[in-house]
């Protein structure tokens, strides 16, 4: 039969006595009342069947059994704070940085990480550079946008941009019969020189547009927002509004998209004092975007 451990709460507040000597500030220290500190204390003794304490007007003082006593159990509770600490060192979070623009797509994986890999703890950091530099910014990892060579050690493509225009679904009183009919709206550009919707009437053959108003954004995430609202008709990334589109806060008024050869990566720290489950990290996001490439090819 085992044997009867002495209640651990109880410990903890001896512990915390005997350090101050005054219950008082050993409830302060526990965010308990004094009342409770004494109780415990009493349940300790009664447990013992021997005083921990003698008290005095001006205070605590150990007993000769308490002070017997004190060093083993001090003891036991620096080890289990080390062995907490050694968990925690162990697998630390990881400090990922991301553009606010692709918040839309990541947020969402995040919430399935958290789901399958709950051992993961990630620290975000959102950012409007689309760059990063490990060698003086303290983070594991980081999602960029641009053009970048995929076939480094530590860059993994998440998926393409792929321009295509949106709206919300109350904005057009009738279906648009061209795509140079979209100039007769409001355009949400997400960069101030207009470079996505040219891009885009260029590749649908409808060149040199000039719109009955344009509303300009510092970021995607806002354009994509703002049209949302009803504001106009936005040009977004497809992969970036798939939950608006599927939510149907969205509606996409034209078919026609166009690829513009940027892309999202994933890339990492390489050096031995990352997280040890960076790698696992890593790898989920790698699984995930070729699970998300070959949708699309199908």
């Amino acid at each position: 039969m085992s044997k009867r451990l002495p209640p651990l709460n109880a410990l903890h507040v001896f512990v915390v006595t005997a350090r101050h000597l005054n219950l008082t500030r050993a409830a302060e220290e526990l965010c308990v009342t004094q009342g409770a500190a004494s109780r415990q204390i009493a349940a300790l003794e009664d447990y013992f069947g021997f005083p921990l304490f003698l008290r005095h007007a001006r205070g605590l003082h150990l007993t000769l059994q308490g002070q017997s006593l004190l060093p083993a159990i001090q003891g036991a509770f620096d080890q289990i704070q080390e062995a907490a600490e050694q968990v925690t060192n162990a697998h630390p979070a990881i400090r990922l940085k991301a553009p606010t623009c692709a918040m839309r797509w990541l947020l969402p994986q995040l919430m399935q990480l958290e789901q399958g890999r709950p051992d993961i703890q990630i620290e975000l950091t959102t950012t409007t550079q689309h760059h990063v530099n490990f060698m003086v910014e303290a983070f594991d990892a980081a999602i960029l946008f641009g053009v970048y060579a995929s076939d480094r050690s530590n860059m993994y493509k998440l998926f393409d941009e792929e321009l295509i225009p949106i709206c919300a679904p109350g904005l057009l009183k009738e279906p648009l019969d061209s795509p140079a009919a979209a100039a007769g709206y409001t355009l949400l550009h997400p960069t101030r020189d207009q470079r996505d919707w040219q891009l885009w009437f260029q590749s649908v053959g409808a060149p040199q547009q000039t719109a009955r108003r344009n509303q300009h954004f510092d970021t995607m995430d806002l354009a994509i927002s703002a049209a949302i609202q009803g504001f106009g008709i936005a040009i977004g990334d497809r992969t970036l509004i798939e939950e608006d589109l599927k939510a149907g806060r969205l509606i996409i008024p034209f078919p026609q998209s166009v690829l513009t050869g940027a892309a999202y990566y994933l890339t990492h720290h390489t050096q031995p004092t990352s997280p040890a489950l960076l790698g696992d990290f890593v790898q989920w996001f790698t699984a995930a975007g070729t699970a998300r490439h070959a949708s699309a090819i199908a």
